[in-house]
């Protein structure tokens, strides 16, 4: 794979960004309820954003070990195939992400169950640095809020893991990571609009359903589909 493949990761930062219905509904409400709790010696503005690097450097990190085990698997005699399976369940997967973003599918939020044992052992952690009284503190718990439980996070990591490669897999997820800050940095500062504007059903529906428009038009590209049908 191509270190940079820009439609990859573009499609990474658009997942992301169409997700706000969901991170708004998860983080954005922790993201506010972190911003309320300022110490003296950090604005706002700069604790949202210490806030949300630590976040991103969760993800670079979570991307860099899937991308780095997927390596693992393809660099054996049979490495592409296991590439391709790895990239087909990661559309599957974006597919059901995009059905339960659209309100379609309750049932994927039981994947976000995987990361609960984990959760369990970093949120005392997490407690400990609130309320934030530091620069060090925000990037702490802001490092520590990127290994909270969510189906949209695991559903990129399951790209990175396809890519097979430590690089594309940091990459990748920092794409994703990058296309949530718009909707986090909004909901932090107008909290009540942008909530309501993201849990309308219209606009959960549309998110939802381009997510999985463009994992079915992946999977159609990979098999090949349209040259089946152009040949007949």
């Amino acid at each position: 794979m191509n270190y940079l493949d820009f439609p990859l990761l573009f499609s990474s930062f658009m997942l992301g960004f169409l997700g706000g219905v969901h991170c708004v509904g998860m983080c954005g409400g922790l993201c506010a309820a972190f911003s309320l709790q300022l110490p003296p010696n950090i604005s706002r503005h700069k604790l949202i954003i210490l806030l949300n690097l630590g976040r991103l450097t969760s993800y670079i990190i979570i991307g860099a070990l899937f991308g780095l085990f997927g390596q693992l698997g393809t660099n054996t005699v049979v490495g592409n195939e296991i590439r391709a399976v790895l990239f087909v369940v990661a559309q599957i997967l974006l597919i059901f992400a995009g059905l339960y973003l659209s309100g379609l599918f309750a049932g994927f939020a039981k994947i976000e169950s995987v990361g609960k044992p984990i959760w369990r052992k970093l949120q005392p952690i997490m407690h400990k640095f609130l309320p934030i009284q530091s620069v060090s503190g925000s990037l702490i718990v802001g490092a520590l809020w990127g290994w909270i439980p969510c189906g949209l996070v695991y559903s990129v990591s399951a790209t990175a893991l396809s890519s097979g490669h430590g690089l594309s897999g940091a990459l990748i997820m920092l794409a994703f990571g990058l296309g949530t800050l718009p909707n986090l940095f909004a909901v932090s500062l107008f909290a009540a609009q942008i909530k309501n504007f993201f849990q309308n059903k219209k606009i959960r529906l549309v998110a939802g359903l381009i997510i999985v428009l463009w994992a079915v038009w992946r999977l159609i590209q990979f098999f090949g589909i349209l040259n089946i049908f152009q040949a007949a």
